[in-house]
């Protein structure tokens, strides 16, 4: 089958995250028609996650080829590129405050990201409910779209933006995801200048990171007053069952981070044990380095989907960047095969590079000195 003029392909997006989201805007932004499809039953199904920081040289690039760039300085919070770095002891050891007009890379939070982005898409571009099983067609087209429901969707271009556990991945590359060896567990503090002062107080209006070199933590300030900690610690993929402990035991995991944190001073540990609500387990995986797959003219990866790395600020970012770079490849070229070639000749070695430099580095996290890794604000 030749190749279609991406003007009369039939696009297909599969994954309504920041990054899937990116691409549709742009492309129909250039007159280019695309259908996203995401397995979530609607927008508000589940909690998008916490904060997020989009950098000038990437995803601000990205969100400026969408148009989109100067509402989300209005939304964004610039005083969250705040850091500090804090001992087990509660001492915080350096600290640094962005100038009164840094813009380098404003937090915002993920759902308000991604509202922003849903609204200025073309009403129904999202098709919700529509969870990939598999995609089936010839490497040159049409591609069919096999969803969990039954449906099936004939198209000329597969956008894989779904993530870590891609659907559409299996296409392409044979490469799954690896357990790094380092979990985060998510815990929740609503309320905070009221309910959780001391520790507001602690962490500031941006972030703040601590390490002993065995466990670590990692917390954010959110909008809304809310604050989210990560307990990084380096456990099996299984340790909750392991422990014979269930997601739900709030008071059995809650005692065994006593016991592992208990070095820890009583200030700190307000920030492991106070929580509202329940813990939430967060294993980190990543693809093997380097990820790249032979060519192929119907279907290519963006985002984690194409190269997963461990959270160390670049996730979010790199996903909206390839969804730019690819959009503008569609826009411009004569056929969907020479776009998919002209955006992988500089995704791939992009992501590869990035990969390298960031393998392994799950255990930065856990170092007495821990790097700024703040970009999703969650695995």
């Amino acid at each position: 089958m030749k190749s279609p003029a991406p003007a009369h392909a039939r696009i297909s997006v599969i994954g309504a995250g920041p990054g899937g989201l990116t691409c549709a805007r742009i492309l129909q932004q250039r007159g280019l028609a695309v259908t996203v499809y995401d397995r979530d039953p609607g927008p508000d199904a589940r909690d998008q996650g916490g904060t997020l920081d989009l950098h000038a040289d990437n995803g601000q690039l990205a969100l400026r080829e969408a148009g989109l760039l100067d509402e989300f300085f209005r939304l964004a919070r610039p005083e969250g590129q705040e850091m500090r770095q804090i001992d087990p002891t509660g001492t915080i050891r350096s600290h640094d405050v962005p100038e009164a007009d840094e813009l380098f890379k404003p937090e915002i939070d993920r759902g308000l990201l991604r509202d922003l982005l849903l609204g200025s898409l073309e009403p129904g571009t999202v098709h919700w409910g529509r969870a990939l099983d598999t995609i089936s067609g010839p490497a040159d087209g049409p591609r069919r779209l096999h969803f969990a429901d039954g449906t099936t969707v004939e198209t000329d271009l597969v956008i894989g933006a779904d993530g870590a556990f891609s659907r559409a991945r299996p296409a392409v590359s044979s490469a799954v995801p690896e357990y790094t060896g380092v979990s985060f567990l998510e815990a929740w503090f609503s309320d905070v200048d009221n309910r959780h002062a001391d520790i507001a107080e602690l962490v500031g209006q941006g972030s703040a990171a601590a390490a002993d070199g065995v466990r670590g933590l990692f917390a954010q300030r959110n909008g809304g007053n809310h604050i989210r900690v990560y307990l990084i610690r380096r456990v099996p993929v299984g340790w909750m069952t392991a422990r014979g402990l269930a997601a739900d035991d709030t008071d059995g995991i809650r005692a065994l981070l006593l016991d592992e944190y208990a070095g820890w001073s009583p200030r700190m540990r307000q920030m492991i044990t106070d929580n509202d609500g329940p813990y939430v387990d967060r294993p980190i995986f990543a693809l093997p380095v380097p990820h790249a797959w032979e060519h192929n003219p119907t279907v290519t990866l963006l985002g984690d989907a194409a190269h997963l790395m461990p959270p160390l600020g670049v996730g979010v970012n790199l996903a909206m960047l390839d969804a730019s770079d690819l959009a503008l490849a569609l826009a411009n070229a004569a056929t969907v095969d020479d776009a998919i070639r002209t955006y992988e000749k500089t995704m791939l070695p992009r992501s590869i590079e990035t990969a390298e430099i960031l393998q392994g580095g799950t255990e930065h996290l856990l170092a007495a000195d821990v790097p700024d890794f703040g970009d999703d604000g969650r695995p």
